[in-house]
């Protein structure tokens, strides 16, 4: 048996979730591939795939043993294109994971562009809202915005992002622009529903200067509060609100209400004039935008070129819609 041959027919099987697909991207017959999985189940004494007329599925030691070999199949290709003529270049599947919203406006561009810069890489991107694991479901990294759980996952900081409360120029003028975060009891507040994800509600940064009881004046104005440090969190109402953020964004644009956002969200609008922040004084410390993959002593180059140039783009002020502040 051939093995590298027998690690990329099961890779490609893996990957593909299918023997005809991945027959057909080798050029050759679905009973060879089939023949070539049978011999390395045997030489290895495990079952690696669950084969039926509908799917193919990973069995618990196949899905180990994938990541193992994706990373020995990276290694081979990087050590074969190191002597070869042009020197080191990335090679090999990239799979990557990020935020629905945050995905769609800020890495979905980038995917094909850094796919031009390295021909030789085939990318593979998920969108979702849901914590992916990473080494149990065989992506290489991650981006991820907010506060990061502890994890054995190692984390690159990539940027960073604030959330901040923003409403259009109109509704301001209609409705007044609030001073401190007890106003917006008096405001139209576009709020994530109680089953989506945010369940702490809106924060502010409540310094003792501005108020000596910073919980109380809140609980006065009728404003559920969760204290205990200068960092704030509130649960404004209002008469609408929607479990998808990206509604809450286009309702804040159309002026229907103030919303709560992210920077890396809104900020095209505010430097077009679009949307105002409000509460600015207010603004809680800002989080982070990082990437995220497992631990490995040696990261495929396709992978480590994909965080530089995540780092590279998401360090351009214009990258985001917002003036350079180093320009005259």
């Amino acid at each position: 048996m051939d093995k590298l041959k027998a690690f990329e027919s099961f890779v490609s099987v893996a990957t593909r979730g299918s023997l005809t697909a991945a027959a057909k991207a080798e050029g050759v017959a679905p009973a060879i591939m089939g023949r070539r999985l049978d011999a390395l189940e045997e030489h290895l004494g495990v079952k690696l795939l669950v084969r039926t007329t509908r799917r193919i599925s990973l069995t618990h030691e196949g899905a180990a043993f994938l990541e193992d070999c994706q990373r020995l199949l990276s290694d081979v290709a990087n050590a074969e294109a190191s002597v070869s003529e042009g020197g080191v270049k990335a090679t090999g599947h990239l799979r990557i994971t990020a935020p629905a919203g945050f995905g769609r406006r800020h890495v979905a561009p980038l995917v094909p562009r850094f796919r031009s810069a390295h021909p030789d890489v085939t990318i593979s991107l998920n969108l979702s809202d849901r914590v992916v694991d990473l080494a149990g479901e065989g992506y290489d990294c991650a981006v991820r915005v907010g506060d990061l759980p502890d994890s054995s996952l190692v984390s690159v900081r990539l940027a960073d992002n604030r959330r901040l409360c923003v409403a259009t120029p109109g509704y301001l003028q209609r409705h007044g622009t609030p001073q401190h975060p007890s106003d917006l009891l008096q405001h139209d507040c576009l709020t994530l529903s109680s089953e989506a994800s945010q369940t702490r509600g809106w924060a502010f940064r409540l310094p003792r200067s501005r108020a000596r009881d910073p919980e109380r004046l809140l609980a006065d104005a009728g404003l559920p509060a969760e204290g205990g440090s200068e960092v704030m969190f509130l649960k404004p109402g209002g008469p609408l609100d929607c479990s998808d953020g990206q509604v809450l964004h286009d309702w804040c644009l159309a002026g229907y209400g103030i919303a709560w956002r992210s920077t890396w969200e809104v900020e095209a609008e505010i430097a077009a004039g679009q949307l105002v922040p409000v509460l600015e004084d207010f603004a809680a410390p800002p989080n982070g935008i990082f990437v995220v993959f497992p631990q490995r002593k040696h990261m495929p180059l396709r992978v480590r070129l994909w965080i530089d140039f995540l780092k590279h783009h998401y360090a351009q002020p214009a990258f985001w819609g917002r003036p350079d502040p180093s320009a005259p």
